[in-house]
């Protein structure tokens, strides 16, 4: 049985193992690793500790289907909107750019329902708090060392991280980047963004004509939302 290991449960991680698991003809074994505690990257979705079912955002905040995507990948949103996961966003966004032909969604349950709905869907064993270290050619299979807990060996390793974590790698995979390709992965820039989620509580009002507010005039607050109202729950 080919045993393949994904690295990074974000979109890209989990996108990738469905893909994998609905093209792949015969036995196969797919993991699943992520340093953080939980599946999302960028589109990572918390819980209040006082409910888990209220959540809040605090990565991507909704999707936008420009035409060239809609031409490119329909079939992944239709599957999205088929499974409830996605739904119109129809509440104001006050500062959103529009332009002609782009549809914007909401996800009802958080949009790291997304990454849960490919993870479970590929049928990967998901592991987290996982942290790669090194990544070693050992008798025709990738050894993957990580901080904590034994090596693993695989026939196949799909790296999804952020560039400055690959580079970060020990090992025989070093030898596998040239000179070249190393300066151009160097070169790529990562904006950062922090996220502040607050929970209120259950009839609380906030008596503003939106759901979510794009902000210019502060060098630090660049987006609000109203996560409730802007799923329209």
């Amino acid at each position: 049985m080919a045993r393949v290991l994904i690295v990074g449960a974000g979109l890209t991680g989990s996108l990738c193992a469905a893909l994998l698991r609905r093209e792949t003809r015969g036995p196969l074994y797919l993991a699943v690793w992520d340093k953080a505690g939980d599946s999302g990257g960028r589109m990572t979705t918390a819980s209040s500790p006082h409910n888990p079912q209220c959540t809040a955002d605090l990565g991507a905040q909704y999707i936008t289907c420009t035409p060239h995507y809609a031409k490119k990948h329909q079939s992944f949103y239709d599957e999205l909107l088929a499974h409830s996961i996605l739904k119109a966003l129809t509440s104001p966004i006050k500062g959103m750019m529009m332009k002609e032909g782009d549809c914007n969604f909401v996800a009802p349950q958080g949009v790291s329902s997304i990454i849960k709905h490919y993870l479970k869907e590929s049928g990967a064993e998901v592991y987290f708090r996982q942290c790669v270290t090194q990544i070693n050619l050992r008798n025709d299979k990738w050894e993957v060392s990580r901080e904590t807990g034994s090596p693993e060996q695989f026939d196949l390793v799909v790296l999804t991280m952020p560039v400055p974590q690959i580079l970060q790698l020990q090992g025989d995979i070093t030898n596998l980047i040239s000179e070249c390709q190393r300066q151009e992965l160097e070169a790529v820039s990562y904006s950062s963004r922090y996220a502040l989620g607050l929970f209120y509580e259950a009839g609380t009002k906030i008596d503003v004509p939106w759901a979510g507010q794009y902000i210019t005039s502060n060098p630090c607050v660049r987006f609000v939302s109203i996560d409730n109202k802007k799923r329209n729950i």
